[in-house]
């Protein structure tokens, strides 16, 4: 199950029955991650053709240091995660992207996703994960999710994506020394 290319994951998750779906994702999943990333209406063509690059680029690394992909695979795709080093940094990791389809939403598996994250990222020596989202009414929904999950608000950044759209950074410290 686990190829040498994996060697970033300890098998022992995989085999934890709370994170039986959840893999690393490969060059045939894509298409399949695409159209996962496209199912939640936030991305315009372009966003998903630069997430296409990244994935691209992403998966051609050799070096476990380097981000990570993993997807919820329940006969077919249906979450996904991508976390990557924060640079110039020791031990600070940014969840770049967090998606769950929404016919899957509401189920406790971006939960499951966001634990998977963190629990890998512990046994990498991690300190702290950073997730970056939109200050809209509409999005208070995800900041409430990680709220929920032990982050705390660290910044806002006002209208940083557009007018009327702050960033804001929620931050967890992923060990005691964090």
């Amino acid at each position: 199950m686990l190829t040498e290319r994996d060697n970033c994951y300890d098998a022992s998750f995989f085999t934890h029955m709370e994170f039986a779906m959840i893999r690393p994702i490969t060059p045939d999943d894509t298409v399949a991650l695409i159209n996962l990333a496209n199912s939640i209406g936030f991305f315009s063509p372009d966003e998903l053709e630069e997430l296409r690059q990244m994935l691209t680029d992403s998966l051609s690394k050799k070096d476990d240091t380097h981000s990570f992909w993993i997807t919820d695979d329940d006969d077919g795709l249906v979450g996904l995660a991508y976390c990557e080093p924060e640079r110039m940094t020791s031990g600070t990791w940014n969840l770049q992207l967090i998606v769950v389809h929404p016919t899957h939403q509401k189920q406790g598996r971006g939960g499951k996703l966001l634990r998977f994250v963190e629990e890998t990222l512990v046994g990498r020596g991690a300190r702290v994960l950073l997730v970056e989202t939109v200050g809209t009414s509409d999005f208070e929904y995800v900041r409430a999710f990680y709220r929920k999950s032990g982050y705390d608000e660290e910044a806002r950044i006002r209208e940083f994506y557009a007018e009327g759209a702050d960033k804001i950074v929620f931050r967890k410290a992923l060990s005691n020394q964090g």
